[in-house]
């Protein structure tokens, strides 16, 4: 039975590659970092999808202090709460029984 853990996310400020090879790599090489971390974790495994959303860099400073503020954040706002605000705000159309696998 793959071993479950809730809202794992990751926030990455990054230019000049694409979202596709970046997201690939990490997750690649975090799986494996997680993996042998415990026995335990032998069989974690990151869902298939992401989200991406895109700045400009007048709004970084902002973006790193949202960022920072994730633990606090989420007190209040769960993560698949929030990234469903987002999907709305942007008029991103998306199925629920396809975002979170």
């Amino acid at each position: 039975m793959p071993h479950a853990l809730a809202e794992i996310y990751v926030h990455i400020v990054f230019s000049t590659i694409t979202i596709a090879d970046l997201l690939k790599g990490l997750k690649k090489e975090s799986s494996k970092w997680i993996k042998g971390k415990d026995r335990s974790l032998a069989d974690f495994y990151w869902q298939e999808g992401y989200g991406a959303f895109s700045t400009i860099p007048d709004r970084l400073p902002a973006l790193r202090r949202y960022i920072a503020a994730q633990e606090e954040h989420h007190k209040k706002e769960s993560f698949m709460d929030e990234y469903r605000r987002l999907l709305k705000a942007y008029n991103i159309e998306y199925d629920e029984r396809y975002v979170w696998d």
